[in-house]
């Protein structure tokens, strides 16, 4: 009786811990990311259940990207969208209206809590308002000439952001040609949109990283609930795992936080404001577009004039232009990759770019050639 009494209990105790790692429920089959540090966060708390799908793989851009057949595919079948919003993922906006239409998306710029930073207007900009946190920096209104091709397509920040999780019937803007626009930077219909409005790159900031895994984790165990219990455990692990992470990229970018630098685009603000670093200017407001032969004299001319140690470059875009930007001058160039463009996706992808972006900064900025 015994015998028999210890296999039930042992055969209980395995059904209850398999339980934990259980497959997932069907209705989560086919869960989408937009890009890979969202795809990271969101498999980092799907771990042992299941693997979201991702958009946006290897080098692409999200400014630029354009869905494939395969992507609508995954859109039209998703029970689950993750984005962080059309600021960023331009090319997602109206296929979320019509091809998710039955899906919950999340639209991770709405978390409650996340620290929201307004772009710098002008590439050019004074970088010495670190630690305020609020939206009231001015904006200048960057009027160079032959500059009108930088005007970012970031216009998508002018419309109504009043995507609910829940569904996507109500915007309160007009999609027509907007992925058209999103692409064509170089026509003169874009000359007057301005780079102004939040800045989309909210993960670069590990507590802002740590409020969109609670979004996760909610949505998830929502759709879910049988693996709620992992869901949560896994949350749990990840934001722990960010505390480190944070404590260490403190430790290795505080030696050079007071050296200032130029950075390919205004992507990195989060990152330098949660961690004291001093960006005195950008090579350009849209990524797509290079500075013309005035731009590039200007910023040269920063360079020397600020003693910048480091002008950065992006895996995503034509690294030529930061060698222009740097003849004749002290700075080393350097490479900055915000979105992981390098790195293989994952849940371990989040924390192997935040580590590259410091071990870059501390690298290039460090003096030591």
């Amino acid at each position: 009786m015994k015998s028999s009494a210890l296999v039930a209990s042992s055969a209980a105790a395995f059904m209850a811990a398999t339980a934990l790692t259980a497959s997932p429920a069907l209705a989560l089959d086919g869960v989408v990311t937009s890009i890979k540090p969202i795809h990271s966060l969101v498999a980092g708390v799907m771990e042992g259940v299941g693997e979201p799908e991702l958009l946006v793989k290897g080098a692409a851009s999200p400014h630029t990207y354009t869905l494939r057949p395969s992507d609508a595919a995954m859109l039209q079948d998703a029970p689950l969208v993750f984005w962080v919003g059309p600021g960023l993922e331009p090319f997602l906006d109206q296929p979320l209206d019509t091809l998710s239409a039955n899906a919950r998306v999340v639209t991770l710029e709405q978390t409650e809590g996340l620290t929201r930073l307004e772009f710098r207007e002008g590439g050019a900009f004074e970088a010495h308002d670190h630690g305020d946190h609020g939206d009231d920096h001015a904006h200048d209104e960057h009027a160079e000439a032959g500059h009108d091709a930088d005007e970012h397509a970031h216009d998508d920040e002018e419309h109504d952001h009043g995507h609910d999780e829940h569904s996507h019937d109500d915007h309160g803007h007009d999609h027509a040609d907007e992925e058209d626009a999103a692409h064509d930077h170089g026509d003169d219909d874009n000359a007057g949109h301005d780079h102004s409005g939040t800045d989309p790159h909210y993960w670069l900031d590990p507590e802002n990283a740590k409020l969109m895994v609670g979004a996760i984790v909610t949505a998830l165990s929502d759709a879910d609930p049988d693996n709620a219990e992992v869901y949560r455990s896994n949350a749990d692990d990840l934001t722990s795992r960010i505390d480190e992470l944070s404590t260490d990229i403190a430790t290795t970018v505080e030696p050079v936080a007071d050296r200032p630098f130029i950075v390919f685009h205004d992507a990195y603000r989060y990152f330098e404001e949660r961690f004291g670093l001093q960006a005195a200017g950008a090579i350009t407001i849209s990524p797509e577009v290079a500075p013309g032969a005035e731009r590039i004299s200007e910023l040269r001319q920063r360079v020397s004039e600020l003693d910048a140690a480091c002008v950065f470059a992006e895996p995503q875009f034509e690294p030529r232009i930061v060698n222009v930007v740097i003849e004749g001058t002290d700075a080393k160039a350097g490479v900055l990759d915000p979105e992981g463009a390098e790195i293989a996706d994952g849940p371990d992808l989040y924390f192997e770019l935040l580590r590259n972006m410091a071990t870059s900064f501390a690298t290039c900025l460090g003096e030591e050639s």
